[in-house]
């Protein structure tokens, strides 16, 4: 295990000494994630290290004392010592699996976005010594939904395709209603969570200039999904217009806050998937 963080170390920041970045192997295949091979424009590698302990389903421990937070996905939570938490459904058997995947293996972080959070924790996709993708395996087998955000967006459309299909063949967390997508226009009853959103768009307005897509003909009190300027700008970049999604039918997922009704602010445009009609 030393040897492991030691060999880590020497190799220096963004690098694995001797090796070429892992390529993808298991869940997902190769073909799901384009050419087969991760290359240094999706993501830079950091040094491996030993797993040697689980905190919960999206987070783990190395040997050098490194906390790594799975970016890009949600297991379901555990109390973690949070008084009068109670733990989520299937959040004991997400742990298992990750615990199944990692524990007492050497994984290889790598980055496409920010590299670390407010707790100290490491953000990272993570690989196996055979090169299987932590992160597809979990959504594969659904016990993670995708949770992205706008400064660490490398991998989404990968992780939401692994995630549609769990959802569609029922695995893990997609046969309990905890997990459902709710409708929009019962999107009120959820407050205060982090939630799948679906409905059509009425309308699209701009206010001060942040944007409106309303799912209902009172904005005070309907589904609303809101964005900021720096938003509306990411999507702009991406080619979309926003007025493009009047009348549309589609899935918003984020934390559904009470703002003049239920709403979701999407500040990356991964967070809104078009349904097929």
């Amino acid at each position: 295990m030393a040897g492991v963080c030691l060999a880590g170390f020497l190799a220096g920041p963004g690098t694995i000494a001797g090796a070429q970045p892992p390529e993808p192997a298991g869940e997902p295949s190769p073909g799901q994630l384009g050419s087969g091979q991760l290359g240094s424009g999706q993501l830079i590698f950091g040094e491996p290290g030993e797993v040697t302990a689980i905190v919960d389903g999206d987070t783990l421990m190395l040997c050098d004392g490194r906390e790594v937070r799975l970016v890009g996905i949600q297991a379901p939570k555990l109390p973690l010592g949070r008084a009068g938490f109670a733990p989520w459904p299937l959040a004991e058997e997400a742990k298992a699996l990750l615990a199944e995947l990692t524990l007492g293996k050497t994984v290889t972080p790598g980055f496409g976005g920010r590299r670390g959070d407010r707790h100290g924790r490491v953000l990272a996709h993570l690989f196996d010594a055979e090169g299987r993708w932590i992160q597809g395996a979990i959504l594969a087998a659904g016990l993670a939904r995708v949770y992205s955000f706008d400064d660490n967006r490398t991998l989404i459309a990968e992780m939401l395709a692994l995630e549609r299909e769990a959802r569609a063949r029922r695995r893990g967390i997609w046969a309990l209603d905890f997990y459902a997508p709710r409708k929009a226009e019962q999107a009120g009853r959820w407050l205060g969570g982090f939630e799948l959103v679906e409905g059509r768009v009425l309308s699209v307005g701009l206010v001060r200039r942040r944007a409106y897509l309303n799912f209902g003909d009172d904005w005070r009190s309907d589904f609303t999904i809101a964005l900021d300027p720096a938003a509306r700008k990411r999507f702009e970049a991406e080619g979309i217009d926003l007025q493009d999604y009047e009348g549309r039918l589609l899935r918003v997922r984020g934390w559904l806050k009470s703002r003049n009704g239920p709403m979701i602010e999407a500040t990356h445009p991964e967070q809104i998937e078009l349904l097929e009609e």
